[in-house]
């Protein structure tokens, strides 16, 4: 039965992060099929990115009240649905409510296949979290390159999502059937117990957010203006900047796929430690060292110490004591919150005189020793009785 509702879990999360990568490819064609500009463009995402905290405050209250399987049903059948409205959108409004309901329902979908995760690979003598994370980035390769050949071909873009949400649709009929019936409960065996987890719980979700901006500012910031410093600071072609790019991506699918392994061997603790010493040494070596071969070498290490970051938080936030959901509630939270801000962030910088390699330095060291002391945080409020 665990091996069936892993097979779904795993199948939920490359799916997941194959719908997402079917648009972004073909935004510049979206973009004038809506007739509008970047700066627009720009708005409108944003303004659904905001829709997705929407999401992280009520997944807690969806997953109490329906169960994760549920949740994870619904919302997905609703994300699938929301697909096609991009595809078939022209004018801003339209747009908008397609990107609304995508950011809204990935957020519900995204914590209940975290916490079934988390639940499964808590049973076995190997974890599985990080491979579940890489698989959703490996998603999100095979969707980016659907994506770009099917536009290649002609195929128009409505039908490309329509086909990209139907895709979809008949994944979640194999991931409903085979996904845990019951979910799991760590409720407290006593008053004194259940007071330590109420004491306990409220400042934690607080520390959860923040490892999700810490997380997020490292992760995406690293891999979003690789390129950008390679071309900007060094002026090399767009293709050589790519592989910056290219870089960070392969280093994280690497150490996705080999820190479960690194995680059954070492504590939590050590493991995040190891990650942000080798982290903050390759964002040291990819943003400020004047050499390029170097910054690609520094990407390529930051990839790989930023891989195990987030699966090891969201796992920690699926244990959270308390109302199912609420820790990655949070971290979720604090996931779209430093999403939304840290591009306006690192852009304002760049914009200055700063080079690229700087803006970004400014912005992922401090979130590296943040994540450091965030998750010392963490690991000392862990609790025994509460899991």
């Amino acid at each position: 039965r665990d091996r069936r509702a892993l097979a779904s879990v795993a199948v939920q999360f490359f799916v997941n992060g194959a719908l997402f990568a079917s648009f972004v490819p073909r935004l510049p064609e979206i973009r004038d099929k809506v007739d509008i500009n970047v700066a627009t463009l720009g708005v409108l995402m944003s303004i659904a990115g905001l829709s997705g905290l929407v999401g992280s405050a009520v997944v807690g209250h969806a997953i109490g009240r329906f169960g994760t399987r549920h949740v994870m049903f619904g919302a997905g059948i609703l994300l699938a649905l929301s697909l096609p409205i991009v595809g078939i959108a022209t004018t801003p409004l339209v747009l908008l409510l397609g990107l609304v309901g995508m950011m809204t329902f990935d957020v519900l979908v995204d914590v209940a296949m975290n916490m079934q995760g988390s639940w499964l690979s808590a049973r076995r003598h190997l974890p599985v979290m990080n491979r579940l994370h890489g698989l959703w980035s490996l998603g999100t390769v095979v969707g980016g390159l659907s994506s770009s050949r099917l536009a290649a071909a002609g195929v128009s873009l409505s039908t490309h999502l329509a086909g990209a949400a139907a895709l979809l649709l008949a994944a979640l009929v194999f991931v409903n059937q085979g996904l845990l019936r019951e979910d799991e409960q760590h409720e407290a065996s006593s008053p004194e117990v259940g007071a330590d987890r109420h004491r306990r719980g409220s400042p934690m979700l607080i520390v959860l957010g923040l490892a999700g901006v810490t997380a997020v500012a490292i992760e995406s910031t690293s891999s979003d203006w690789a390129a950008f410093r390679l071309a900007d600071d060094f002026g090399v072609t767009a293709g050589f900047a790519a592989l910056a790019y290219v870089a960070v991506t392969t280093g994280m699918t690497i150490g996705r796929f080999g820190g479960d392994s690194a995680a059954a061997r070492l504590e939590e603790i050590v493991l995040l430690r190891l990650a942000s010493v080798l982290t903050g040494v390759g964002l040291i070596a990819a943003t400020l060292l004047d050499n390029r071969y170097v910054s690609l070498a520094g990407y390529l290490a930051a990839g790989l110490g930023t891989a195990t970051m987030l699966p090891t938080i969201y796992d920690r936030a699926a244990k959270h004591p308390g109302r199912p959901g609420a820790g990655l509630g949070a971290l979720t939270a604090g996931l779209r919150t430093s999403t939304l801000s840290m591009p306006i962030i690192v852009g304002s910088l760049a914009a200055t005189s700063l080079s690229v390699g700087q803006a970004v330095a400014i912005v992922t060291l401090p979130s590296v020793l943040g994540f450091v002391v965030i998750n010392q945080l963490l690991q000392r409020n862990r609790s025994p009785r509460l899991e």
